[in-house]
């Protein structure tokens, strides 16, 4: 029996997304300013959720908890990425990298999960409105939230305990700005990395689709329902609630399938890169945005803050 000596790797290098120091400095402020919206957006949902009685509702509810997991899914990406664009050396640690992996993976997972249970909430509301009271009842809420985080934390677990298992000889180079499962799994010498590549890719595609599959059946019922309503006004409402959900939907589920369900006989380091900027940098700051220009009822909860705090400056 031959044994192969396998060099242990305590440290990644991160290549990033700039080779020059000028893009470097111009993506850092660019980024920079991003993840400043990112989080001020989202604490700016949350608190204006918190603060204003009539979005205590089941929607507002599951947006409070989207607004919570954006926050910490970009701070899980972001601050690193913005300390490597201005450091010569871009190095993460093996334990820091799959620390960002595995929260990386579980907050994902969560945001599919919480997508979902919004669209079912839309579901719930505009098909079956007698029974909302009990179906989304504030217990029920808490349990799926609470189900949301954890499944994704879960999920997380046994994909970041596989991979952190494998061998890593050839190189400890990351041709990415994060630690992401394709590009760790490149770096791996094992001789069965395809098949587990292949099975991470079918787990993340169970997810993935299997989400989007339950937003569509139930936005299928609730176009049914909307088209069957003979009221303009009530149309005209229903599809005020669910545009900005469809919005943000759009937008993470079209990136994040190109960037993990695509064959690998296309995949390309550049594109894959540009996807995972925008579904991890980018979406996070858009969402808030989305909700809250597109939502009349989030629009007048903010201005009838804003008008309360010029009236208690006036006394």
């Amino acid at each position: 029996m031959t044994r192969t000596n396998y060099t242990v790797v305590t440290e990644f290098i991160l290549l990033g997304l700039a080779d020059t120091l000028e893009l470097q400095i111009t993506l850092f402020l660019l980024f920079f300013v991003v993840y400043t919206l990112t989080v001020w957006g989202n604490v700016g949902m949350i608190l204006l959720i918190r603060a204003d009685s009539r979005l205590h509702t089941p929607m507002y509810f599951f947006l409070a908890n989207l607004s919570f997991a954006d926050i910490c899914y970009s701070s899980t990406i972001t601050p690193k990425m913005l300390v490597d664009l201005l450091s010569e050396k871009k190095i993460i640690s093996f334990v820091g990298c799959f620390v960002q992996l595995y929260f990386f993976l579980a907050l994902a997972t969560t945001e599919c999960i919480l997508f979902g249970l919004m669209a079912y909430d839309r579901y719930v509301a505009i098909c079956n409105p007698l029974l909302y009271p009990v179906l989304m009842s504030r217990t029920i809420c808490l349990k799926m939230a609470a189900g949301a985080f954890t499944a994704g934390l879960l999920n997380s677990i046994v994909h970041t305990s596989y991979i952190s298992s494998l061998p890593f000889c050839s190189s400890n180079v990351i041709n990415h700005f994060f630690c992401d499962c394709t590009p760790l799994f490149k770096l791996s010498c094992s001789a069965h990395t395809q098949l587990s590549e292949s099975t991470i890719s079918t787990f993340a595609g169970v997810n993935m689709i299997g989400t989007l599959l339950l937003i569509l059946a139930s936005y299928s019922y609730i176009l049914f329902s909307i088209f069957r309503m003979h009221s303009g006004e009530g149309r005209r409402k229903a599809f005020s609630t669910c545009a900005s959900h469809l919005t943000a939907i759009t937008l993470f589920y079209s990136t994040a399938i190109y960037t993990y369900l695509k064959p690998s006989s296309i995949y390309s380091v550049s594109q894959d890169k540009v996807a995972s900027v925008f579904y991890t940098v980018v979406i996070p700051m858009l969402n808030p945005l989305i909700y809250s220009l597109r939502n009349k009822e989030v629009k007048a909860a903010f201005c009838d803050i804003i008008t309360r705090k010029r009236i208690l400056s006036s006394l």
